[in-house]
């Protein structure tokens, strides 16, 4: 049954969840982080105990040059630092952070605008206006986040900030009743998913992002008498999302995105469950749910490697409290042990650090993660480092293949070029050897105006040419794999042990002279992988493989550093391309040099890498 069916049938009293104990309390100082959450908060004091300014100037960056980091770095900062705040102060009780706390708060309140600058617009993917209309609040991902981790924070310290500053309370209540909660019920945004505007589909991890957290701030500031709207339309968006979702619950998103995606509908989830006792507990059960919950342990590789289709980073995040929760609500044991043992992984090396800027900005969360954290810890110690073997998987709705043999992870894609967040990589390959990257997908560079504009496909990393994949006529047209739905994978056949693929990616490439089919095939053995392509394209061919690994090419064997080495039958020649890398995203997870391997060929190229 959907939300909004389970919804009608039901009579219910909506009440307020529980968001976490009363500050200072016994609860909080048993908490095995408490005395972390302490040192956290006093790093702040000493490294920022002023809020970075966030003049016009910043956001005029964004209007001027497509620059979003430079609004984007102090804006987050501001919120991560009231979140470090808040829990130190809930776990110690004393007082000592609330000035901070107040500053804070106080100035995020006197922002003009809490969404971002390349969010600033009412339609769909429309040019973002130059400035931010306070008479006409747009709630996007982090004006949502904010209103939810400000509610959070009276709820928590109100009282207290009120002894501190009388009115202070009620500057947090009024900011996300007006920039928040009143525009959620009475404007329309894109992203709500409860009209049939076409423009509003298909869905993304908008929806669920921003539910969740309009959710938390209603939940966390109003009268349970005044939640009955935000349930049932909440509801709404949350079964189109859900709907347009295979029924095998693949993120066509990719893997750093479950997280904003599938995650957040578990969040929306719990909160509607705390609110409506008893009324949509049934959607528990649904397979969908669980599916979606487990695309993370397909996707995983080993330690903080994952298969990183889409614009997402191989490094796509350790897991932690809401995962766990999550794979405790749907019975999921795989998610729940990667979970586990993540999070004390984190905790081990300290590798807690933040992967983007809109990062540890949710005071939920860190909530969350601070009363999981003993269960947690428990669990990672019965399971003994030992994670649960993950299958072979395809996934028809995303045209996804994960396949695991010997010392090899393997993730092959071919669907089509229309996935949210799209690079055009129809059929092209990503390889793990004994846990570490062999051939890779780049991943996406820091964000700018131009990424989720019409010339998205002038970025390197989001065109086929930078995947392992091929390039018709190098020299000349140079001609590369097309976005949109008809640019997708033919004659998809999948092995029966799902440890092989085969398809024609001729038509990701659209109209190419000469060019009728391009069929790649391959195949994961327990010594390596077997990749054949054969084409009836007469000219040129240039196969891409990038890698992290040196490659060296001694005429007969391509060899990627110590790692692995790949037999080649059918090339002409091979160039090897060392690529620098300075945009600090991607250095968040790559060396400062990658490498484009580029295998030139008539018709028919084998590849053995062993």
């Amino acid at each position: 049954m959907t939300l909004s069916e389970l919804l009608t049938e039901s009579d219910y009293t909506p009440r307020k969840p529980w968001l976490a104990p009363a500050p200072g309390g016994a609860e909080w100082r048993a908490l095995p982080c408490a005395a972390r959450l302490i040192a956290a908060g006093e790093e702040v004091l000493r490294a920022s105990r002023v809020p970075p300014p966030l003049p016009l100037s910043l956001w005029l960056r964004f209007s001027a040059s497509g620059d979003r980091s430079a609004h984007e770095e102090p804006y987050f900062a501001r919120r991560r630092a009231l979140c470090a705040l808040a829990m130190a102060e809930c776990a110690s009780g004393e007082g000592r952070f609330l000035d901070a706390i107040a500053d804070y708060a106080w100035a995020i309140c006197e922002e003009t605008a809490w969404q971002l600058p390349a969010h600033n617009s009412y339609v769909r993917d429309a040019t973002q206006l130059p400035l931010p209309d306070p008479a006409r609040p747009v709630i996007d991902l982090f004006a949502a986040e904010t209103g939810a981790l400000l509610a959070t924070l009276r709820a928590l310290l109100g009282e207290r900030l009120d002894i501190l500053a009388p009115g202070l309370s009620a500057r947090l209540r009024d900011a996300v009743r007006s920039r928040v909660l009143a525009p959620y019920l009475t404007e329309h945004f894109w992203w709500m998913a409860d009209t049939d505007q076409p423009q509003d589909t298909p869905t993304c991890n908008w929806m669920p992002w921003c539910t969740q957290n309009v959710l938390l701030a209603a939940a966390a500031l109003l009268p349970s008498e005044e939640l009955k709207p935000y349930v049932a339309k909440a509801a709404r968006g949350l079964d189109r999302f859900m709907s347009e979702y295979g029924e095998d619950g693949c993120c066509n998103e990719g893997a750093q995105y479950y997280g904003h995606a599938a995650l957040t509908l578990w969040g929306a989830l719990e909160l509607l469950c705390g609110i409506a006792p008893g009324v949509f507990e049934p959607i528990w059960a649904e397979p969908k749910l669980r599916n979606m919950a487990e695309y993370i342990v397909h996707m995983h590789v080993a330690e903080p490697w994952y298969l990183n289709f889409a614009d997402c980073s191989p490094l796509a995040g350790r897991r932690g409290a809401r995962e766990y929760r999550f794979a405790m609500r749907v019975n999921s044991e795989p998610l729940r042990a990667l979970s586990a043992l993540d999070f004390a992984a984190t905790l081990r090396e300290g590798s807690g650090k933040v992967a983007t800027n809109s990062d540890g900005i949710s005071l939920w969360e860190r909530i969350q993660s601070a009363f999981a954290e003993e269960e947690m810890l428990d669990a990672a110690r019965r399971l003994d480092g030992a994670l649960p073997a993950a299958p072979n998987v395809w996934y028809p709705s995303a045209g996804v293949l994960c396949a695991r043999r010997g010392p090899y992870v393997l993730g092959a894609k071919a669907g089509n070029n229309a996935d949210s967040h799209n690079h055009n990589d129809v059929g092209s390959v990503i390889l793990y050897k004994d846990g570490r990257p062999l051939l890779i997908d780049v991943g996406v560079e820091s964000y700018t105006r131009k990424t989720f504009s019409p010339r998205r496909y002038e970025i390197w990393t989001m065109q086929s040419s930078w995947h392992n994949l091929p390039e018709f006529d190098p020299s000349g047209a140079a001609y590369q794999q097309l976005p949109g739905a008809d640019a997708r994978a033919a004659d998809v056949a999948v092995d029966e042990d799902r440890c092989g693929i085969s398809m024609d990616i001729a038509p990701a490439y659209g109209e190419v002279p000469g060019l009728g089919r391009y069929r790649r095939r391959v195949r994961l053995e327990a010594d390596g992988l077997r990749m054949e392509d054969e084409t009836d394209y007469p000219g040129a061919v240039a196969l891409s493989l990038m890698s992290a690994e040196k490659p060296a090419f001694d005429g007969a064997v391509l060899r990627f550093g110590a790692l692995a080495a790949a037999t080649v039958a059918g090339a002409e020649r091979v160039e090897i391309e060392p690529i620098p890398i300075r945009d600090p995203r991607l250095r968040a997870a790559w060396p400062e040099t990658l490498y484009r391997t580029r295998i030139y060929f008539t018709q028919s190229l084998t590849l053995e890498l062993r």
